[in-house]
C-alpha cells in the first residue's frame, strides 16, 4: 500500500505562486509514475499534469503548460507541483496520484493510489 499526503495548498491572489508537495509512505513510489489532478466545485476531476518514475519525462495540462512544473525527489519519496502565474481558474482541490506503472498516464482511472487534496484558492 501507498499513503499521500498533500501540502502546500492555500490562498494567494491571481499572479501569485504556490508549491504543492506529495509524500508517500508505506511503500517507495520509485518505480510509479505520478500525476497531479484536480477538481473545482461543480466540475469533473482533470488532469493536471504527470511525470514518469524517474522524472525524465513530463506532462500537463494545456490550460497549464508553461505555468506549472512537476518534479519529484525519488530518494525523500515526494513529489512536487510548482504552480505559477496562478489564476482563479485554477482554483480546486489539488489531488496526487500513483500509477503501478513507469509510464505518465492522462486519466484519473489509471491511477491505484490517491491522496486526499489540498485546497488551493486563487483570488482576483
Amino acid at each position: 500500500q501507498v499513503q499521500l499526503v498533500e501540502s502546500g495548498g492555500g490562498l494567494v491572489q491571481a499572479g501569485g505562486s504556490l508549491r504543492l508537495s506529495c509524500a508517500a509512505s508505506g511503500r517507495t513510489v520509485r518505480g510509479k509514475a505520478m500525476g497531479w489532478f484536480r477538481q473545482a466545485p461543480g466540475k469533473e476531476r482533470e488532469f493536471v499534469a504527470a511525470i514518469n518514475w524517474s522524472g525524465g519525462t513530463t506532462d500537463y495540462a494545456d490550460s497549464v503548460k508553461g505555468r506549472f512544473a512537476i518534479s519529484r525527489d525519488n530518494a525523500k519519496n515526494t513529489v512536487f507541483l510548482q504552480m505559477n502565474s496562478l489564476k482563479p481558474e485554477d482554483t480546486a482541490v489539488y489531488s496526487c496520484a500513483a500509477r503501478s506503472d513507469l509510464d505518465i498516464y492522462y486519466y484519473a482511472k489509471g491511477y491505484d493510489y490517491w491522496g486526499q487534496g489540498t485546497q488551493v484558492t486563487v483570488s482576483s
